[in-house]
């Protein structure tokens, strides 16, 4: 372990300002996140259609394939007299190694990934590859745990509308007779988030309503768990889904900042049943230190592979028989505050230093050609107040393992102003490119203040062309 953690910590870009401290800050305080990053954008309540993530994909018939047809999977969560847990899998202890996102999943397993999450049926449609996404997944020795969008309050579902609620109850027994019986299924996943962002208690008709829901799955599989996620671990929420919700097989949680306490802070609060980190990552936007205008201070790439590999390791090893895996965020590329936030991939496909981070954690060896490494982004306008149209340069120190060439863009974009609450679909702010007067490819780069005032970011890439990438940002204010 200790070497596994000096691997990933002489990866942090020692020239960087301020984000040394925070890795270290955050991994001290185990302090309770509230996490909601699934990318669902609002749902109207009288439809199931629900909003995913962004894909090209076409939909697909029910599963019909040769894999689709093979005898289902049989899945156990077996409880041992010294109180710990084992998932089984075909009768085999299976540790989930899993990222949220169903895109690359043939990197995901050459990566030692074994698992995918998703947060609606509607994804279970799409065709990857000519196939669609169970049978895609199972032929690549990636299992699936396929989630069931419960719809939220805050999308303006009425738990006390009879006719709505059943609406959804018999959504989810058609989902469960439909795909029950896939190899590719490890287990349901019933919510996500659903319980709310905001402190307080939860309005118990939705633990009562999950339990139900549960109740419908075991009715109709008794092959596979019930899981559902929740917003971080709150006293709350532990004591309602211990009182309302005995149906549960696992408990999942999205954390991120204090992902690495998460199964100690569980078991702390009365949880002693096993747990996956259903998201967890870098710390959230609403996790980190701010400008003086308020924008969330982003850590480059290469900081946030260090901080992603120590969650994971952290938790895992702290909790060995409750924590049976976890889903890393976000296996792909979604606009959230900024495009680079959580994806773990360009828009263009590259990957970023988390994935190699998370391929030393599941394999314990390096991939062959790694992402490039960020040492320094130098620019005298971050955090700073600039007047409109004043002129000012940038430069980036990069360096790549390989000795492969790099390739360089930048870019200027206003600070996102359509913020969403729990990773709800989120508009791309506009870009500047008449901002950038020289240097456009290459290390250092000029370029003017927009005339526009309000809060900016300049964005860097480094590209290895391998299909490799690393990213940065710093944050700025324009002024008249």
């Amino acid at each position: 372990m200790n070497n596994l953690l000096a691997a990933a910590e002489a990866d942090v870009p020692k020239s960087i300002r301020l984000h040394g401290f925070i890795v270290l800050f955050l991994l001290s305080v185990n302090t309770v996140a509230v996490s909601g990053n699934q990318d669902v954008a609002p749902v109207p309540t009288t439809s199931p259609e629900i909003g995913m993530e962004i894909a090209t994909s076409t939909p697909a018939a029910a599963p019909e394939s040769a894999d689709a047809k093979s005898a289902g999977s049989k899945v156990e969560v077996i409880s041992k007299p010294d109180g710990s847990f084992t998932l089984l899998l075909n009768g085999e202890p299976y540790m989930v190694k899993g990222a949220g996102g169903h895109q690359y999943l043939d990197l995901l397993a050459a990566s030692g990934g074994n698992s995918i999450r998703t947060w609606g049926i509607e994804q279970l449609e799409e065709v990857l590859d000519g196939k669609p996404l169970l049978d895609r997944a199972h032929e690549s020795g990636i299992s699936v745990t396929v989630g069931f969008w419960v719809q939220h309050q805050r999308h303006g579902f009425d738990y006390t509308n009879k006719a709505s609620i059943e609406e959804q109850r018999n959504r989810l027994r058609n989902a469960v007779l439909k795909y029950k019986d896939h190899p590719a299924l490890l287990t349901w996943l019933l919510g996500n988030e659903v319980e709310g962002l905001g402190p307080g208690e939860t309005d118990v008709r939705i633990w009562k309503e999950l339990n139900h829901l549960a109740g419908i799955i075991k009715e109709l599989d008794e092959n596979h768990p019930v899981m559902t996620a929740i917003a971080g671990a709150r006293q709350s929420k532990i004591d309602g889904i211990l009182e309302y919700y005995p149906d549960i097989d696992i408990l999942g949680v999205n954390q991120y900042g204090s992902a690495s306490g998460t199964g100690q802070t569980l078991y702390a609060m009365g949880w002693k049943g096993p747990y996956m980190l259903t998201e967890f990552g870098v710390p959230g936007t609403w996790e980190v230190p701010a400008t003086s205008w308020g924008a969330p201070i982003e850590p480059d790439s290469s900081t946030k592979s260090a901080e992603t590999y120590t969650a994971y390791m952290t938790d895992r090893d702290n909790n060995p028989g409750r924590n049976l895996g976890s889903y890393v965020f976000y296996w792909g590329q979604k606009q959230e505050a900024t495009a680079t936030w959580f994806g773990m991939f360009l828009q263009s496909g590259e990957k970023l230093p988390r994935v190699d981070a998370m391929t030393y954690a599941w394999s314990g060896e390096w991939p062959e050609n790694r992402a490039p490494k960020l040492v320094s982004l130098e620019t005298p306008v971050e955090f700073k107040h600039v007047k409109a149209g004043g002129e000012f340069h940038a430069e980036v120190d990069s360096v790549d393992r390989e000795g492969d060439e790099l390739s360089y863009l930048w870019d200027i974009r206003m600070e996102s102003t359509d913020r969403k609450a729990g990773g709800d679909a989120e508009a791309a702010p506009s870009s500047f490119p008449d901002a950038i007067e020289a240097g456009q490819g290459t290390r250092r780069l000029s370029f003017k203040a927009p005339n526009r005032p309000g809060g900016y970011r300049l964005f860097v890439t480094v590209y290895d062309g391998q299909g490799g990438a690393v990213t940065h940002n710093v944050p700025f204010y324009v002024e008249n």
